[in-house]
Protein backbone atom coordinates (compact mmCIF):
# COMPACT_ATOMS: atom_id res chain seq x y z
CA UNK A 1 0.00 0.00 0.00
CA UNK A 2 1.10 3.58 -0.62
CA UNK A 3 0.36 6.76 1.28
CA UNK A 4 1.06 8.29 4.65
CA UNK A 5 -1.79 6.56 6.46
CA UNK A 6 -1.74 3.21 4.68
CA UNK A 7 0.68 0.42 5.46
CA UNK A 8 1.29 -3.13 4.33
CA UNK A 9 1.42 -4.20 7.98
CA UNK A 10 -0.23 -2.41 10.87
CA UNK A 11 0.62 -3.70 14.33
CA UNK A 12 -1.74 -2.58 17.09
CA UNK A 13 0.10 -2.62 20.42
CA UNK A 14 3.53 -1.36 21.39
CA UNK A 15 4.47 -4.00 23.94
CA UNK A 16 6.75 -7.02 23.69
CA UNK A 17 4.61 -8.78 21.10
CA UNK A 18 4.10 -5.77 18.85
CA UNK A 19 7.78 -4.86 18.90
CA UNK A 20 8.90 -8.42 18.21
CA UNK A 21 6.45 -8.77 15.31
CA UNK A 22 8.03 -5.78 13.57
CA UNK A 23 11.53 -7.06 14.31
CA UNK A 24 10.74 -10.57 13.06
CA UNK A 25 9.26 -9.27 9.82
CA UNK A 26 12.35 -7.22 9.05
CA UNK A 27 14.62 -10.12 9.98
CA UNK A 28 12.68 -12.24 7.49
CA UNK A 29 13.40 -9.62 4.80
CA UNK A 30 9.88 -8.23 4.62
CA UNK A 31 10.24 -5.12 2.44
CA UNK A 32 6.78 -3.60 2.77
CA UNK A 33 5.75 -0.74 5.04
CA UNK A 34 5.19 -1.40 8.76
CA UNK A 35 3.52 0.79 11.37
CA UNK A 36 3.24 0.11 15.11
CA UNK A 37 0.29 1.88 16.75
CA UNK A 38 0.47 1.97 20.55
CA UNK A 39 -1.80 3.65 23.07
CA UNK A 40 1.05 4.66 25.39
CA UNK A 41 3.24 7.71 24.76
CA UNK A 42 6.47 5.69 24.99
CA UNK A 43 8.34 3.48 22.55
CA UNK A 44 8.16 -0.28 23.32
CA UNK A 45 9.65 -1.15 26.69
CA UNK A 46 10.00 -4.11 29.04
CA UNK A 47 6.90 -4.73 31.16
CA UNK A 48 8.07 -7.18 33.87
CA UNK A 49 10.30 -4.62 35.66
CA UNK A 50 7.31 -2.32 36.28
CA UNK A 51 6.28 -4.11 39.47
CA UNK A 52 9.87 -4.95 40.38
CA UNK A 53 12.97 -2.83 39.68
CA UNK A 54 11.17 0.17 38.20
CA UNK A 55 8.74 0.50 41.10
CA UNK A 56 11.57 0.14 43.60
CA UNK A 57 13.64 2.74 41.75
CA UNK A 58 16.47 0.30 41.00
CA UNK A 59 16.13 0.61 37.22
CA UNK A 60 15.80 3.72 35.07
CA UNK A 61 13.20 3.75 32.32
CA UNK A 62 15.84 4.29 29.63
CA UNK A 63 17.27 0.88 30.50
CA UNK A 64 13.85 -0.70 29.91
CA UNK A 65 13.46 0.32 26.26
CA UNK A 66 13.39 -2.77 24.05
CA UNK A 67 15.25 -0.85 21.35
CA UNK A 68 16.58 2.67 21.06
CA UNK A 69 14.69 5.14 18.80
CA UNK A 70 17.22 4.94 15.97
CA UNK A 71 16.68 1.18 15.73
CA UNK A 72 13.14 1.68 14.45
CA UNK A 73 14.23 4.45 12.09
CA UNK A 74 16.98 2.31 10.60
CA UNK A 75 14.50 -0.48 9.88
CA UNK A 76 11.84 1.84 8.47
CA UNK A 77 9.29 0.94 11.13
CA UNK A 78 6.86 3.82 11.66
CA UNK A 79 6.11 4.23 15.35
CA UNK A 80 2.76 5.81 16.29
CA UNK A 81 2.74 6.12 20.10
CA UNK A 82 -0.13 7.67 22.01
CA UNK A 83 -2.85 6.46 19.64
CA UNK A 84 -5.52 4.02 20.82
CA UNK A 85 -7.29 1.94 18.19
CA UNK A 86 -11.02 1.81 18.89
CA UNK A 87 -12.44 0.37 15.68
CA UNK A 88 -11.64 -2.27 13.06
CA UNK A 89 -13.20 -2.40 9.60
CA UNK A 90 -12.25 -5.92 8.57
CA UNK A 91 -13.83 -5.64 5.13
CA UNK A 92 -12.28 -2.27 4.35
CA UNK A 93 -8.93 -3.22 5.92
CA UNK A 94 -8.81 -0.11 8.11
CA UNK A 95 -8.52 0.72 11.79
CA UNK A 96 -9.80 3.85 13.52
CA UNK A 97 -8.13 5.60 16.44
CA UNK A 98 -9.77 7.37 19.37
CA UNK A 99 -8.69 10.64 17.76
CA UNK A 100 -10.68 9.83 14.63
CA UNK A 101 -7.76 8.90 12.37
CA UNK A 102 -8.18 6.11 9.84
CA UNK A 103 -5.22 3.85 9.03
CA UNK A 104 -5.31 1.32 6.22
CA UNK A 105 -3.59 -2.04 6.36
CA UNK A 106 -2.80 -4.96 4.12
CA UNK A 107 -2.51 -7.25 7.11
CA UNK A 108 -3.16 -6.47 10.76
CA UNK A 109 -1.37 -7.90 13.80
CA UNK A 110 -3.35 -7.28 16.99
CA UNK A 111 -0.97 -7.15 19.96
CA UNK A 112 -2.96 -4.80 22.21
CA UNK A 113 -2.59 -6.86 25.39
CA UNK A 114 -5.06 -5.80 28.05
CA UNK A 115 -5.95 -3.29 30.72
CA UNK A 116 -5.54 -3.81 34.45
CA UNK A 117 -8.77 -5.01 36.00
CA UNK A 118 -10.30 -2.53 38.43
CA UNK A 119 -12.29 -3.00 41.60
CA UNK A 120 -16.06 -2.65 41.30
CA UNK A 121 -16.75 -1.81 44.94
CA UNK A 122 -17.66 1.65 46.27
CA UNK A 123 -14.69 3.98 46.43
CA UNK A 124 -12.76 2.29 43.64
CA UNK A 125 -12.42 5.61 41.82
CA UNK A 126 -10.93 7.53 44.74
CA UNK A 127 -7.61 9.33 44.38
CA UNK A 128 -4.88 7.06 45.68
CA UNK A 129 -6.15 3.86 44.01
CA UNK A 130 -3.71 2.57 41.39
CA UNK A 131 -3.15 -0.34 39.05
CA UNK A 132 0.20 -1.54 37.72
CA UNK A 133 0.15 -2.06 33.98
CA UNK A 134 2.05 0.83 32.39
CA UNK A 135 4.98 3.10 33.04
CA UNK A 136 2.51 5.90 33.72
CA UNK A 137 0.83 3.82 36.45
CA UNK A 138 4.12 3.26 38.26
CA UNK A 139 5.25 6.86 37.82
CA UNK A 140 2.06 8.04 39.53
CA UNK A 141 2.60 5.58 42.39
CA UNK A 142 6.18 6.70 42.91
CA UNK A 143 5.22 10.38 42.83
CA UNK A 144 2.63 9.79 45.57
CA UNK A 145 4.77 7.63 47.88
CA UNK A 146 6.32 10.47 49.88
CA UNK A 147 2.93 11.25 51.42
CA UNK A 148 2.12 7.61 52.15
CA UNK A 149 2.87 5.53 55.23
CA UNK A 150 0.46 2.61 54.79
CA UNK A 151 -0.37 0.76 51.57
CA UNK A 152 -2.99 -1.92 50.91
CA UNK A 153 -2.25 -4.22 47.99
CA UNK A 154 -5.36 -5.97 46.68
CA UNK A 155 -4.45 -9.28 45.06
CA UNK A 156 -1.98 -11.98 46.02
CA UNK A 157 -0.82 -12.88 42.52
CA UNK A 158 2.63 -12.13 41.14
CA UNK A 159 1.97 -8.44 40.47
CA UNK A 160 0.59 -7.86 43.97
CA UNK A 161 3.38 -9.74 45.71
CA UNK A 162 6.11 -8.09 43.65
CA UNK A 163 4.63 -4.67 44.41
CA UNK A 164 4.50 -5.53 48.12
CA UNK A 165 8.17 -6.56 48.10
CA UNK A 166 9.15 -3.32 46.34
CA UNK A 167 7.15 -1.15 48.76
CA UNK A 168 8.71 -2.81 51.78
CA UNK A 169 12.07 -1.53 50.50
CA UNK A 170 10.67 1.99 50.81
CA UNK A 171 9.84 1.35 54.46
CA UNK A 172 6.08 1.37 53.92
CA UNK A 173 3.64 -0.55 56.09
CA UNK A 174 2.18 -2.99 53.58
CA UNK A 175 -0.99 -5.07 53.86
CA UNK A 176 -1.77 -7.64 51.15
CA UNK A 177 -5.41 -8.65 50.76
CA UNK A 178 -6.09 -11.93 48.95
CA UNK A 179 -9.69 -13.06 48.50
CA UNK A 180 -8.73 -16.75 48.10
CA UNK A 181 -7.42 -19.11 50.81
CA UNK A 182 -3.81 -18.75 49.60
CA UNK A 183 -1.66 -16.50 47.43
CA UNK A 184 -0.76 -17.58 43.88
CA UNK A 185 -3.72 -19.97 44.03
CA UNK A 186 -4.43 -19.76 40.29
CA UNK A 187 -0.87 -20.36 39.12
CA UNK A 188 0.97 -22.52 41.66
CA UNK A 189 0.59 -25.36 44.12
CA UNK A 190 0.14 -25.01 47.86
CA UNK A 191 3.81 -25.62 48.80
CA UNK A 192 4.89 -22.55 46.81
CA UNK A 193 1.98 -20.47 48.10
CA UNK A 194 2.77 -21.21 51.74
CA UNK A 195 6.47 -20.48 51.18
CA UNK A 196 5.77 -17.02 49.77
CA UNK A 197 3.20 -16.26 52.45
CA UNK A 198 5.83 -16.98 55.10
CA UNK A 199 8.47 -14.93 53.28
CA UNK A 200 6.28 -11.84 53.02
CA UNK A 201 5.25 -12.07 56.64
CA UNK A 202 8.90 -12.44 57.65
CA UNK A 203 9.55 -9.13 55.83
CA UNK A 204 6.83 -7.39 57.83
CA UNK A 205 3.93 -7.63 55.36
CA UNK A 206 0.50 -8.00 56.96
CA UNK A 207 -0.85 -10.68 54.64
CA UNK A 208 -4.57 -11.44 54.89
CA UNK A 209 -6.17 -14.47 53.23
CA UNK A 210 -9.88 -14.96 52.53
CA UNK A 211 -10.02 -11.18 52.63
CA UNK A 212 -12.61 -9.82 50.22
CA UNK A 213 -12.78 -6.05 49.72
CA UNK A 214 -16.21 -4.50 50.29
CA UNK A 215 -15.33 -0.80 50.04
CA UNK A 216 -12.49 1.65 49.60
CA UNK A 217 -13.03 4.25 52.31
CA UNK A 218 -12.28 7.86 51.44
CA UNK A 219 -12.14 11.35 52.86
CA UNK A 220 -12.22 14.50 50.71
CA UNK A 221 -11.94 12.33 47.62
CA UNK A 222 -8.82 10.46 48.74
CA UNK A 223 -8.20 6.96 50.07
CA UNK A 224 -8.19 6.59 53.83
CA UNK A 225 -8.69 2.86 54.21
CA UNK A 226 -10.20 -0.41 53.03
CA UNK A 227 -13.24 -2.09 54.51
CA UNK A 228 -13.27 -5.87 54.20
CA UNK A 229 -16.29 -8.05 53.60
CA UNK A 230 -15.93 -9.14 57.23
CA UNK A 231 -16.53 -5.55 58.32
CA UNK A 232 -12.97 -4.93 59.47
CA UNK A 233 -11.43 -1.61 58.42
CA UNK A 234 -7.74 -1.25 57.53
CA UNK A 235 -6.27 2.25 57.46
CA UNK A 236 -4.10 3.23 54.49
CA UNK A 237 -3.31 6.18 52.22
CA UNK A 238 -2.77 4.16 49.04
CA UNK A 239 -4.38 1.11 47.42
CA UNK A 240 -2.66 -0.85 44.66
CA UNK A 241 -4.88 -3.24 42.73
CA UNK A 242 -3.30 -6.32 41.13
CA UNK A 243 -6.19 -8.61 40.15
CA UNK A 244 -5.31 -9.49 36.58
CA UNK A 245 -6.09 -7.94 33.22
CA UNK A 246 -9.05 -7.63 30.88
CA UNK A 247 -7.91 -8.47 27.34
CA UNK A 248 -8.17 -5.52 24.96
CA UNK A 249 -10.12 -7.15 22.14
CA UNK A 250 -13.42 -5.25 21.99
CA UNK A 251 -12.75 -3.72 18.53
CA UNK A 252 -11.96 -7.14 17.07
CA UNK A 253 -15.01 -8.81 18.60
CA UNK A 254 -17.18 -5.93 17.38
CA UNK A 255 -15.78 -6.51 13.89
CA UNK A 256 -16.93 -10.13 14.03
CA UNK A 257 -13.89 -12.03 15.30
CA UNK A 258 -14.56 -15.18 17.32
CA UNK A 259 -13.62 -14.93 20.97
CA UNK A 260 -14.72 -14.07 24.46
CA UNK A 261 -11.99 -14.06 27.06
CA UNK A 262 -9.58 -12.85 24.42
CA UNK A 263 -9.76 -13.30 20.66
CA UNK A 264 -9.52 -16.82 19.24
CA UNK A 265 -6.56 -17.65 17.01
CA UNK A 266 -5.46 -20.78 15.18
CA UNK A 267 -2.04 -22.43 15.33
CA UNK A 268 -0.54 -19.69 13.12
CA UNK A 269 -2.08 -16.88 15.24
CA UNK A 270 -4.67 -16.03 12.59
CA UNK A 271 -8.05 -14.85 13.84
CA UNK A 272 -11.33 -15.73 12.16
CA UNK A 273 -11.19 -12.39 10.30
CA UNK A 274 -9.32 -12.14 6.97
CA UNK A 275 -5.73 -10.88 7.14
CA UNK A 276 -5.90 -10.28 10.90
CA UNK A 277 -3.58 -11.99 13.38
CA UNK A 278 -3.55 -11.72 17.18
CA UNK A 279 -0.68 -12.40 19.57
CA UNK A 280 0.28 -12.13 23.22
CA UNK A 281 -1.87 -11.59 26.31
CA UNK A 282 -5.09 -11.15 24.33
CA UNK A 283 -4.79 -14.20 22.05
CA UNK A 284 -6.74 -17.30 23.09
CA UNK A 285 -5.08 -20.35 21.58
CA UNK A 286 -5.03 -24.12 21.96
CA UNK A 287 -1.94 -24.82 24.03
CA UNK A 288 -0.30 -28.24 24.04
CA UNK A 289 1.10 -27.62 27.53
CA UNK A 290 -2.40 -27.05 28.87
CA UNK A 291 -3.63 -30.39 27.53
CA UNK A 292 -4.87 -28.62 24.39
CA UNK A 293 -7.17 -26.23 26.25
CA UNK A 294 -7.95 -22.81 24.76
CA UNK A 295 -6.10 -20.37 26.99
CA UNK A 296 -4.51 -16.94 27.15
CA UNK A 297 -0.94 -16.73 28.37
CA UNK A 298 0.16 -13.47 29.97
CA UNK A 299 3.91 -13.71 29.54
CA UNK A 300 6.78 -12.19 27.60
CA UNK A 301 7.64 -15.63 26.25
CA UNK A 302 4.22 -16.15 24.75
CA UNK A 303 4.08 -12.67 23.24
CA UNK A 304 7.46 -12.91 21.54
CA UNK A 305 7.03 -16.51 20.34
CA UNK A 306 3.59 -15.78 18.89
CA UNK A 307 4.99 -12.67 17.21
CA UNK A 308 7.52 -14.85 15.43
CA UNK A 309 4.79 -17.30 14.38
CA UNK A 310 2.60 -14.51 12.96
CA UNK A 311 5.55 -13.04 11.07
CA UNK A 312 6.40 -16.41 9.53
CA UNK A 313 2.79 -16.90 8.45
CA UNK A 314 2.76 -13.48 6.77
CA UNK A 315 6.01 -14.35 5.00
CA UNK A 316 4.41 -17.49 3.57
CA UNK A 317 6.34 -19.85 5.83
CA UNK A 318 3.65 -20.90 8.33
CA UNK A 319 4.58 -22.91 11.41
CA UNK A 320 2.32 -24.03 14.24
CA UNK A 321 2.84 -22.33 17.59
CA UNK A 322 4.44 -24.78 20.01
CA UNK A 323 6.59 -23.25 22.73
CA UNK A 324 7.30 -24.35 26.28
CA UNK A 325 5.85 -21.63 28.55
CA UNK A 326 8.17 -19.93 31.01
CA UNK A 327 7.84 -17.11 33.52
CA UNK A 328 9.80 -15.48 36.32
CA UNK A 329 9.25 -13.39 39.43
CA UNK A 330 11.67 -11.46 41.64
CA UNK A 331 10.64 -10.82 45.25
CA UNK A 332 13.18 -9.74 47.87
CA UNK A 333 16.24 -11.92 47.22
CA UNK A 334 14.14 -14.72 45.76
CA UNK A 335 14.32 -15.60 42.07
CA UNK A 336 11.37 -17.74 40.98
CA UNK A 337 11.62 -19.38 37.56
CA UNK A 338 8.69 -21.35 36.20
CA UNK A 339 8.61 -23.65 33.20
CA UNK A 340 5.45 -25.30 31.90
CA UNK A 341 1.87 -24.88 33.11
CA UNK A 342 0.82 -26.48 36.38
CA UNK A 343 -2.91 -26.13 35.67
CA UNK A 344 -4.64 -29.47 36.17
CA UNK A 345 -1.78 -31.12 38.08
CA UNK A 346 -2.63 -34.07 40.31
CA UNK A 347 0.65 -34.26 42.24
CA UNK A 348 3.10 -31.61 43.44
CA UNK A 349 6.53 -32.90 44.48
CA UNK A 350 8.80 -30.68 46.59
CA UNK A 351 12.42 -31.11 45.57
CA UNK A 352 14.77 -29.84 48.26
CA UNK A 353 14.12 -28.04 51.54
CA UNK A 354 11.91 -24.93 51.48
CA UNK A 355 13.65 -23.72 54.66
CA UNK A 356 16.90 -23.42 52.67
CA UNK A 357 15.12 -20.95 50.33
CA UNK A 358 16.46 -22.93 47.37
CA UNK A 359 14.09 -25.63 46.15
CA UNK A 360 11.74 -26.66 43.35
CA UNK A 361 8.17 -27.85 43.09
CA UNK A 362 7.62 -30.37 40.30
CA UNK A 363 4.08 -30.81 39.00
CA UNK A 364 2.80 -34.04 37.48
CA UNK A 365 -0.40 -35.04 35.75
CA UNK A 366 -1.00 -38.70 35.14
CA UNK A 367 2.57 -39.44 36.19
CA UNK A 368 4.12 -37.07 33.64
CA UNK A 369 6.01 -33.86 34.39
CA UNK A 370 4.06 -30.79 33.25
CA UNK A 371 5.72 -27.90 35.11
CA UNK A 372 8.34 -26.78 37.63
CA UNK A 373 8.48 -23.81 39.99
CA UNK A 374 12.13 -23.23 40.89
CA UNK A 375 13.06 -20.86 43.74
CA UNK A 376 16.74 -19.88 43.69
CA UNK A 377 17.29 -23.13 41.80
CA UNK A 378 18.32 -22.17 38.28
CA UNK A 379 19.92 -25.54 37.60
CA UNK A 380 16.62 -27.33 38.17
CA UNK A 381 14.88 -24.80 35.93
CA UNK A 382 17.32 -25.30 33.04
CA UNK A 383 17.47 -29.08 33.32
CA UNK A 384 13.76 -29.53 34.10
CA UNK A 385 12.75 -27.75 30.92
CA UNK A 386 13.54 -30.89 28.93
CA UNK A 387 11.31 -32.98 31.20
CA UNK A 388 8.40 -30.61 30.58
CA UNK A 389 9.02 -30.45 26.83
CA UNK A 390 9.01 -34.25 26.64
CA UNK A 391 6.15 -34.77 29.11
CA UNK A 392 8.47 -37.29 30.73
CA UNK A 393 7.09 -39.99 33.02
CA UNK A 394 9.25 -39.95 36.16
CA UNK A 395 8.65 -41.58 39.58
CA UNK A 396 7.80 -38.97 42.19
CA UNK A 397 10.36 -40.37 44.63
CA UNK A 398 13.17 -39.75 42.18
CA UNK A 399 12.06 -36.21 41.50
CA UNK A 400 11.97 -35.53 45.24
CA UNK A 401 15.61 -36.61 45.64
CA UNK A 402 17.47 -33.30 45.34
CA UNK A 403 20.81 -35.13 45.45
CA UNK A 404 20.01 -36.58 42.02
CA UNK A 405 20.53 -33.93 39.29
CA UNK A 406 17.59 -33.50 36.96
CA UNK A 407 19.95 -33.88 34.01
CA UNK A 408 20.44 -37.53 35.03
CA UNK A 409 16.67 -37.98 35.14
CA UNK A 410 16.43 -36.37 31.69
CA UNK A 411 18.89 -38.90 30.27
CA UNK A 412 17.03 -41.79 31.86
CA UNK A 413 13.67 -40.48 30.65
Amino acid sequence: MDGERNYDIVIVGGGHGGAQAAIALRQAKFEGSIAVVGDEPDLPYERPPLSKEYLSGERAFERMLLRQPQFWDERAVTMMPGQRVVGVDAGGHRVTTAGGDSIGYGRLIWAAGGAARTLTCPGADLAGVYGIRTRGDVDRIREALDGVTRVCVVGGGYIGLEAAAALVKFGKQVTVLEALPRVLARVAGEPLSRFYEAEHRAHGVDLRLNAGVAEIVGENGRVRGVRLASGEAIACEMVIVGIGIAPAVAPLLAAGAAGGNGVDVDATCHTTLPDIYAIGDCAAHANAFAAGAQIRLESVQNATDQANVAAQAIMGMPVAYHAVPWFWSNQYDLRLQTVGLSTGYDLAVVRGDTASRSFSVVYLRGGRVIALDCVNATRDYVQGRKLVAAGAAVPAARLADASSPLKDIVVAA
